[in-house]
C-alpha cells in the first residue's frame, strides 16, 4: 500500500468524486512547491497508489492539490473553489490518509486512517 492515500466524497451527493486529478508537492527553498507525483481518483473517489508501495516520504511538509473545478464542470455544478490545497506534515514512516469532504461551496479534511 502507498504510504499516502486520499479520497474525495462529494457531500452534496453523498457519493465519491471520481476522475479528479490530485497532485502531491514537496516544498522548494523559499515559497515554491515541486510536483512529486499525480493521480486521478477512481470510481470510488480514491487514489490508493499515489506513491510506490516501497517509497517513504521524508519527514516534512507536503501539499495535496485537488483540481475540483473540472469535477464540478463535469457534473454541471458551479463551484466557489476551482481547486483545494491541503498542506500537511509527515512526521514518521506511518501511513497517511488525507480525505477531502467536498461540496460546491465548502470543504473539510482530516487525518484519516
Amino acid at each position: 500500500m502507498s504510504q499516502l492515500t486520499t479520497h474525495i466524497l462529494d457531500t452534496t451527493k453523498g457519493r465519491p468524486a471520481a476522475d479528479v486529478t490530485v497532485v502531491l508537492y514537496t516544498p522548494l527553498p523559499g515559497d515554491g512547491w515541486l510536483e512529486m507525483t499525480r493521480g486521478v481518483t477512481n470510481h470510488d473517489g480514491r487514489i490508493p497508489d499515489l506513491l510506490s508501495p516501497t517509497l517513504r516520504l521524508p519527514v516534512g511538509p507536503y501539499k495535496l492539490k485537488f483540481f475540483t473545478q473540472e469535477y464540478f464542470e463535469r457534473t454541471n455544478a458551479t463551484t466557489f473553489y476551482p481547486y483545494v490545497e491541503i498542506v500537511f506534515t509527515v512526521s514518521d514512516a506511518s501511513h497517511y490518509h488525507v480525505p477531502l469532504l467536498l461540496n460546491a461551496y465548502g470543504y473539510s479534511t482530516y487525518r484519516g486512517s
